[in-house]
C-alpha cells in the first residue's frame, strides 16, 4: 500500500518510484523534501478547489520541478527550469509516455516560476506552480489547515528552509545569469551575487538593430 502524508497517497506506479528514486540520488534533501512537499501542498489545493488531476503526472512535475537546480542536471544555456522540464520528457519517455501526458508535465516544470499564467491551464500544471507557490511563498498557507501542514511538515522538515533555498536558487544560477532576464529569479542574483546587473527590457527595446 502507498504512503499516505496528511491524507494525500504518495502515487506508488513504477513511474513514481522511478521517479522518487532519480531525484532522491540527484538532488539534496533539501530540495528532494522540498519537491515532495510541492506534490502533497499540490494535491490538497487541487482537492479544496475541487479539480480533477492525475496525481502520477502532478507528482512527476512536483518531484522534477527544480531538477535543473543539481549539478547532474544543470546546464549553462538555458534557465533551469527548462532543464527540469527536459529531463522529465526524457524520463517520461523512457517509461513509454509521450504525447500530451509528457507536455503537461513539461509545461508544469517550465512554468512553475512564471505567475499566474499556469494557473490557467492543465490542473496538474496549475497545482505544480500552487504547491511551489505555497512552499516558498506562502501563497495559500491557510488554506491547508493546521493539522495538514503539521502532517507535511513533519513527514518532510524545513529546517531554515528560507535561507537555504534562496543558496540553492543563487548556486543554481549564478553561472548563468542571462537566463533570469524578465523572471523572478533574477531578484536572487540581485541579493545574493555582487555585481550582477539585471537585464533592462526597455533598454533592450531602445538598443535594438531597428533604425527608428
Amino acid at each position: 500500500m502507498s504512503e499516505a502524508i496528511a491524507g494525500v497517497r504518495i502515487p506508488d506506479s513504477p513511474l513514481a518510484r522511478a521517479a522518487t528514486e532519480l531525484v532522491r540520488e540527484a538532488a539534496t534533501p533539501l530540495l528532494f523534501d522540498h519537491s515532495r512537499r510541492v506534490f502533497l501542498w499540490g494535491s490538497l489545493r487541487g482537492r479544496d478547489q475541487g479539480l480533477s488531476f492525475d496525481p502520477e503526472l502532478l507528482y512527476v512535475g512536483a518531484m522534477f520541478h527544480d531538477l535543473g537546480l543539481t549539478d547532474r542536471y544543470r546546464s549553462k544555456g538555458q534557465r533551469f527550469e527548462i532543464d527540469g522540464a527536459d529531463e522529465a520528457r526524457r524520463f517520461m519517455r523512457t517509461h513509454g509516455i509521450v504525447g500530451r501526458e509528457a507536455d503537461v508535465v513539461w509545461t508544469a516544470i517550465a512554468l512553475h516560476t512564471t505567475p499566474e499564467i499556469p494557473l490557467h491551464m492543465a490542473p496538474e500544471i496549475a497545482l505544480v506552480t500552487r504547491g511551489v507557490e505555497l512552499d516558498v511563498l506562502g501563497i495559500g498557507y491557510d488554506a491547508v489547515s493546521d493539522a495538514q501542514r503539521a502532517a507535511v511538515v513533519d513527514a518532510h522538515p524545513r529546517p531554515d528552509f528560507k535561507k537555504r533555498i534562496l543558496a540553492a536558487f543563487t548556486d543554481g544560477i549564478k553561472d548563468r545569469p542571462e537566463t533570469t532576464f524578465g523572471n523572478v529569479k533574477a531578484d536572487v542574483l540581485a541579493h545574493f551575487v555582487p555585481g550582477f546587473v539585471r537585464g533592462d527590457f526597455v533598454e533592450v527595446i531602445e538598443n535594438s538593430a531597428w533604425p527608428e
